[in-house]
């Protein structure tokens, strides 16, 4: 059976949204597969790649809402990264300290690798970005992949983040993750060249 544009919507975030979009984060985490049982705390993804977003910019994130169904899909970023990050450190990691102590020492564990990078926020941070000032996450649960959802998430996102005033937008993938690569390539994004990109590799593209 065909879907109809009304049981596949595109729609802002609400905050009763919030478990489903953690649920869709856990289950795409892991270079798009599940990543539920690779760490102590299946919240942990979420809580470092949705939860800031929807607590500190959640006018720029939108839903795929497919009836029947529910949340199935998600983007959701910031149109200024720098401030994002300060809002990130002001106000998301004491949020969190009680959760998740900073590690001390070189951190080795799966858990232990994600939250210092938890107390890192500054890492979004590189001067090869300064003129994609704009960033963003986007997750669909397989079933929903290939239909044309994630372009139109994409550009609803990047609609709101042109009106807030970002001219161009960037994104940091799993370099391994070959199938967003091609995602991304289809909606015109562009490698940017980063001196030290680690096991990413950065794509941006303008908001217009």
């Amino acid at each position: 059976m065909s879907s109809s544009a009304n049981d596949r919507a595109i729609r802002p975030y609400r905050p009763d949204d919030l478990a489903a979009v953690y649920e869709v984060c856990v289950r795409t985490a892991d270079a798009g597969g599940d990543a539920r049982g690779i760490y102590r705390d299946d919240e942990l993804m979420p809580n470092l790649f949705a939860g800031p977003y929807l607590l500190l910019d959640p006018a720029l994130a939108f839903v795929l809402d497919a009836e029947g169904a529910g949340v199935v899909g998600y983007v959701l970023g910031t149109a200024d990264t720098r401030a994002f990050v300060r809002a990130y450190r002001d106000r998301w990691i004491p949020r969190l300290a009680e959760r998740y102590p900073e590690p001390s020492g070189e951190a080795t564990e799966p858990d232990e690798v994600m939250i210092a990078l938890h107390y890192r926020p500054e890492r979004m941070i590189l001067p090869e970005l300064a003129s994609y000032p704009a960033h963003l996450h986007i997750d669909l649960l397989p079933p929903f992949q290939g239909r044309g959802h994630g372009r139109r998430l994409i550009g609803a996102f990047l609609d709101a983040a042109r009106r807030r005033g970002a001219p161009a937008v960037h994104v940091g993938m799993l370099t391994a993750n070959v199938g967003a690569r091609t995602f991304y390539d289809r909606l015109g994004f562009q490698e940017i060249d980063v001196a030290d990109p680690g096991p990413l590799t950065y794509l941006g593209r303008s908001t217009g």
